[in-house]
């Protein structure tokens, strides 16, 4: 397999994912995949990491006009403005989450079964930048839609022994 993607496919894609920043990292890296290759952004990723911060929700919550500017001049990411709005408004979003449900997971947790169109609806109304393709693939990357592997794809056994919240409906 490709360097990048192999290892993605192997050991991350469909996986269960638990965890505020990991669940907010995947958000901000889908909705930069936006109108790009997923293996664009894979290239990006530790660049993504480093330029926000860990996606440390509460520290990209409190970015400002000087954030945005570091942001928009660094190379390593995709500089896109509304992009880079979104990924703050996310934060902000979800710190709200986190009051009102415990955690961003017990959000999803708590909205959880739904169909597809229905998720997609509500992250509409929710975030910012996250249409139909965006909150689809999320929501399959993080264990909430079934989707992300074949059947005769040997990740589908190594993610069902992991009870995936779309494999508990």
């Amino acid at each position: 397999g490709h360097p990048l993607h192999g290892p993605y496919h192997d050991e991350v894609y469909g996986f269960p994912l638990r965890g505020d920043d990991a669940l907010f990292e995947l958000l901000v890296l889908e909705l930069n995949q936006a109108g790009l290759s997923w293996l664009t952004i894979l290239k990006k990723t530790e660049n993504f990491q480093s330029a926000f911060e860990g996606f440390e929700i509460d520290r990209v919550a409190a970015y400002g006009e000087d954030d945005v500017a570091r942001l928009m001049g660094d190379a390593g990411i995709i500089r896109n403005r509304l992009k880079i709005a979104a990924a703050i408004h996310n934060a902000q979003v979800i710190q709200g989450l986190v009051r009102r449900f415990g955690s961003f997971s017990a959000w999803l947790d708590h909205h959880h079964p739904r169909p597809k169109d229905d998720w997609v609806k509500l992250f509409k109304e929710t975030f910012h930048f996250t249409g139909g393709e965006i909150t689809n693939e999320f929501l399959m990357s993080a264990g909430y839609l079934p989707g992300a592997h074949r059947r005769t794809c040997p990740i589908y056994d190594k993610i069902a022994h992991l009870n995936p919240p779309w494999m508990r409906v």
